[in-house]
């Protein structure tokens, strides 16, 4: 089958054609994927045994990668399986595996079957003979692509079996965050290291390349300073109330406030009362964050969003009065509210970011027909922009059909997987002509090309920014950048801008080095990707592990309690523990589970203070599934305020079913 490579596809795949272990750096437009199609088909027909995996970080990609890339090409020659997180097959991933000559797959899978001991789940290296990893920048520290790449190169240096050839594939290995060409060249050999791969890229076919996928233009439409705003002069004043309420040593170390720093602050100060079962400084820190939120909305978008939020926050939190504190922040809200509001909703003091973006937008689709993407810093913002888009006269008057597209996930403004593919469908189809979206729709996503992509309150860095900018690639297409005069997000976007031209020049430099030399750099770097990232140290017995409501401090429950389902889901077995909690709200997900099914939200019984979902394992028990952030744990070394359950440092039994429940039902 013809594939149509152009020529500058044809020049970077020698390597994998080869044998050779590479990653494909070309822009985002540029054909990687159908590059690996390419490869794929070849390796499929020269290798004995072939087996290839594709690996991919996001699970609408599985569906993408299927149906549009890998299908049309190979599907008459080959079986090929596409199993992602709401695929009843993974359930049989190693029974798959074995059936199919082309696995595509969320890397997560693969992880999970790499680590699974049953014989119809699990699944070796060694049984593939070609993995392909899609963005594989990513392919770093904690990712689970590296923890995959991790047991790779243990295997490789225990000479362990026959490990399969990889093929990375990437718009932007960026810098790694370094501004200086040396560090920049050690974090790009960094990732051939984790990769254990060379880097490929067009040398003879630049104009071809540029020619298909040309730069938009770049614009930078700029906003004056906001000149009178009593609002966010309102919220500060309050806050200014909370810090006098708190000890003046700790007020005295917060920095501006509406700014990611002032974030920053108050979440460590917040960590600090927990960790000190201080819950004055616990609370109010909690608060502030709060009304740094509103003042960051305040920024953004409208005046009565981010009243919004806070009025939200504030009336969830009135039924839990437990002491003094939540006494006088609940009082300080409620004192002022009515003055925020009519100082929401006087026009005069409107944000005029807003009226800048009205104008890129009717800029872009007057007079034809367009397509742009808007993205957005948060998921709260991208709905408080989608409403903002739903009720402006201007936009509707120029057909502008507006869609949301973030994350997946069960919180408030998440997406499931069925919304999101249906938003793109949709987008993809002409049924909407703007996506507001987060950074989800920056990189991999098969979305038509733009004439339009806006960056709007965005600080992010040089990937990001490069892959947003590749979205723009209609003719004569527009990528713009609204913010402040002087605000950070130019200086941010100009510092972008040249990490992307020094990410270039590591790129370059690494390919000039000698094999030799080459090799040796790399085996260096060998030395941070050779151990399989794991769980910390288990330094406790769970019995010593207490967990405590990060809200109120109430003690709950022990590690010993605690079980996990698919190596992901914490549930608490002891049936004591129903006393601690009341439910809420059913939760939905959009997806299917093998063994379970989500219940109800469960929030602590004290203070509120959401503790996850109850879930229905195998239609005949009830477990809480508790989310590792609403609880601080209480060591021998004193307490802890875990982000992520890996960060526990204890053993937590997986779920066995008739031994773990045998009291209930005995």
């Amino acid at each position: 089958m013809d594939f149509g490579l152009r020529p500058y596809q044809e020049e970077v795949v020698q390597a994998a054609l080869r044998g050779e272990n590479s990653i494909i750096w070309l822009p985002t437009g540029g054909g990687k994927t159908r590059a690996a199609v390419y490869v794929t088909q070849n390796h499929l027909e020269t290798t004995a045994n072939a087996k290839v995996i594709v690996l991919v970080n996001k699970v609408h990609l599985v569906d993408q990668h299927f149906a549009k890339e890998f299908k049309p090409y190979l599907e008459r020659r080959y079986k090929i399986t596409a199993i992602s997180g709401d695929s009843n097959e993974k359930d049989f991933f190693g029974r798959l595996v074995k059936a199919s000559d082309l696995v595509i797959c969320t890397a997560q899978i693969l992880e999970n079957a790499l680590i699974n001991t049953e014989e119809e789940k699990h699944v070796e290296l060694t049984d593939f003979t070609l993995l392909v990893i899609d963005e594989c920048h990513h392919t770093q520290k904690e990712s689970v692509y590296n923890k995959i790449m991790g047991r790779y190169v243990e295997k490789k240096l225990r000479k362990e079996g026959n490990l399969p050839q990889i093929l990375g594939l990437t718009a932007s290995p960026g810098t790694g965050g370094n501004r200086k060409l040396d560090k920049a060249v050690e974090h790009v050999l960094q990732i051939c290291a984790n990769l254990d791969s060379v880097i490929v890229s067009t040398k003879n076919f630049t104009p071809v390349l540029q020619k298909v996928v040309p730069r938009p233009k770049k614009q930078y439409d700029i906003v004056e300073r906001r000149a009178l705003d009593p609002f966010g002069d309102h919220l500060k004043s309050m806050m200014s109330m909370i810090h006098e309420f708190m000890p003046s040593t700790v007020s005295r170390s917060l920095r501006e406030m509406g700014t990611q720093e002032y974030e920053a602050d108050v979440v460590e100060l917040e960590k600090a009362g927990v960790k000190e079962e201080d819950r004055l400084i616990a609370q109010c820190a909690l608060h502030l964050r709060q009304y740094n939120d509103a003042l960051l909305i305040n920024d953004t978008v409208r005046m009565v969003d981010a009243f919004r939020g806070l009025d939200e926050f504030y009336s969830s939190k009135k039924t839990k009065l437990l002491d003094g504190t939540d006494i006088f922040l609940q009082g300080l809200f409620d004192e002022n509210r009515m003055e925020l509001k009519l100082l929401a909703m006087n026009a005069c003091y409107e944000n005029p970011k807003l009226a800048r973006l009205q104008r890129t937008l009717l800029d872009e689709f007057s007079d034809k027909k367009s397509r742009g993407i808007l993205f957005s810093k948060t998921r709260r913002g991208t709905h408080c922009l989608h409403d903002w888009v739903n009720s402006n006269p201007a936009l509707l008057k120029v057909n502008i059909r507006a869609g949301i597209l973030t994350g997946g996930g069960t919180g408030a403004n998440h997406m499931t997987q069925n919304e999101q593919k249906e938003t793109i469908k949709r987008f993809r189809t002409g049924i909407l002509n703007l996506l507001i979206s987060t950074s989800v729709a920056e990189e991999g996503l098969d979305i038509p090309e733009c004439n339009l992509v806006v960056r709007y309150g965005l600080l992010t860095n040089e990937i990001a920014q490069q892959q947003a900018s590749g979205r723009a690639r209609a003719l004569n297409s527009v990528y713009s950048v609204v913010a402040e005069e002087g605000g950070r997000e130019i200086r941010r976007e100009l510092t972008n801008e040249y990490l992307e031209s020094l990410t270039a020049k590591a790129i370059e430099q690494v390919q000039q080095m000698s094999p030799r030399e080459f090799r040796h750099k790399v085996c260096n770097s060998f030395l941070h990707s050779c151990q399989i990232i794991e769980k910390p140290e288990q330094r406790y017995n769970p019995a010593q592990a207490q967990f405590q409501c990060r809200g109120c401090f109430l003690p709950v429950c022990s590690g010993e309690d605690l079980r996990k389902i698919e190596n992901t889901h914490h549930v608490n077995i002891n049936p004591e523990f129903v006393r601690h909690y009341r439910t809420g709200g059913q939760v939905f997900v959009g997806r299917n589970f093998e063994d379970w099914e989500p219940g109800r939200v469960i929030n602590c019984n004290k203070c509120g203070k959401d503790w996850g979902m109850e879930i229905r394992y195998r239609n005949v028990v009830i477990l809480p599934c508790l989310k590792i952030k609403s609880f601080s744990l209480k060591t021998p070394e004193g307490k802890s305020t875990p982000k992520q359950w890996k960060d526990v440092e204890f053993q937590v039994k997986e779920f066995v079913f008739l031994e773990d429940m045998k009291d209930t039902f005995c």
